[in-house]
């Protein structure tokens, strides 16, 4: 139950830096994404949302996602 409690808290972060958002906007999918799955690379989101690769690291970087890798390439990206 802690990881549930852990996951849906970082779920209503992420949810609050959406508000106030375009309705077509991609962040509410990247954030169930990012949910979905604990690792996420820019083409992975890319493939998913169907964007381009650096749309996925500004919508990345928007959403304030940490990340894992500690690489400048390939990098991925998750909650913790």
């Amino acid at each position: 139950m802690r990881d549930h409690d852990r996951w849906m808290v970082a779920r209503d972060a992420l949810l609050l830096k959406v508000r106030g958002r375009r309705e077509s906007s991609s962040l509410p999918r990247l954030v169930d994404l990012v949910l979905a799955r604990a690792l996420v690379s820019a083409g992975t989101i890319a493939d998913e949302l169907g964007v381009t690769p650096r749309a996925a690291q500004t919508l990345v970087a928007d959403l304030g996602l940490r990340e894992l890798t500690g690489r400048e390439r390939y990098r991925a990206w998750g909650i913790l």
